[in-house]
């Protein structure tokens, strides 16, 4: 078989699998087309994009397009026609050990984007390569990407992404796992975060810069009550639930005893949480009140 045979036959092997992927996904739910790079930075409120330089890159890694994402499926098989001169010089330019330039692909996190070079990324994959050659541009996005499922996960919890790109906490404190389970709740952690530095600036008697103010909420109040929650192992009675959401609650607890006692300033974390054990699940929260009991109060 000729080289010209080979490469014509290797593209319509390329595009059957490419149509029974389609038929196969279409019936599992799962997504057939690459993801849309302009639309999941715009989601991920990504920026500060920098020169990355020249490396090795997983194939499998590469899980989206800048501007062909509808003509390859996810596993960069070709899905239209008119891809094919394009994918049939490629393919040709390996049965002649040509050295191909390297593909330009943008990187979030530990997934990457195709700027250019679409069509080598595809014939690579059909000829079983695992890494090809690559020059990276690095967009810095607020919330952690260590695969394809994250960077999925992350798209679908937008008030999450917003949440973390306004604050910038996993900057300030990288450590921090503030995750909610509700929709709609990031707004209540954000004036949370407000009024904590509306007193900090009585406190200091000057405006509080907005990251000293994330950082301050982060250490004095809501990580003493997630302390609080580990020590008692609340996390086991509501298997659902986060740190951040049982946070809220306590600390919302707390707000309504002190308006219920006509702005109270003197109802204490200690009494929200013996409070909170009368009201709901006895035997786990009277855990949480003897813990918070053996701490020292969070900050304002």
């Amino acid at each position: 078989m000729t080289f010209d045979s080979q490469v014509h036959s290797d593209f319509e092997h390329a595009r059957r699998k490419a149509s029974w992927r389609n038929v196969i996904n279409r019936l599992t739910g799962r997504r057939t087309e690459l993801l849309r790079f302009e639309e999941v930075r715009r989601q991920l409120r990504a920026q500060g994009r920098h020169e990355a330089g020249a490396r090795p890159v997983m194939l499998d890694a590469i899980v989206g397009s800048v501007g062909r994402y509808r003509d390859f499926d996810t596993a960069f098989l070709p899905l239209q026609t008119q891809t094919k001169r394009r994918w049939l010089s490629i393919d040709r330019a390996h049965y002649d050990d040509l050295v191909l330039p390297p593909v330009e692909l943008y990187r979030l996190g530990e997934t990457y984007f195709v700027k250019d070079g679409n069509h080598r990324v595809s014939v690579a994959r059909e000829r079983g390569q695992v890494y090809i050659d690559a020059v990276v541009i690095e967009l810095h996005a607020p919330v952690p990407i260590g695969s394809l499922a994250e960077l999925e996960e992350w798209i679908g919890q937008q008030d999450a992404v917003e949440f973390l790109s306004t604050t910038r906490l996993l900057l300030l404190r990288p450590e921090a796992q503030v995750l909610l389970t509700l929709p709609g709740q990031y707004e209540r952690l954000l004036e949370h975060i407000s009024v904590h530095r509306w007193f900090l600036g009585i406190e200091a008697d000057c405006e509080i810069p907005y990251a000293e103010a994330v950082a301050s909420w982060y250490d004095r109040v809501y990580l003493p009550i997630v302390e609080g929650i580990r020590e008692a192992s609340m996390l086991r009675e509501f298997p659902k639930r986060t740190e951040a959401d049982l946070y809220l609650w306590l600390i919302e607890h707390l707000w309504y005893l002190r308006e219920a006692g006509e702005r109270d300033e003197t109802v204490s974390l200690d009494d929200a949480a013996r409070a909170f054990a009368d009201d709901f699940s006895p035997r786990a929260t009277r855990r949480l009140a003897r813990a918070f009991r053996r701490r020292p109060s969070a900050g304002a």
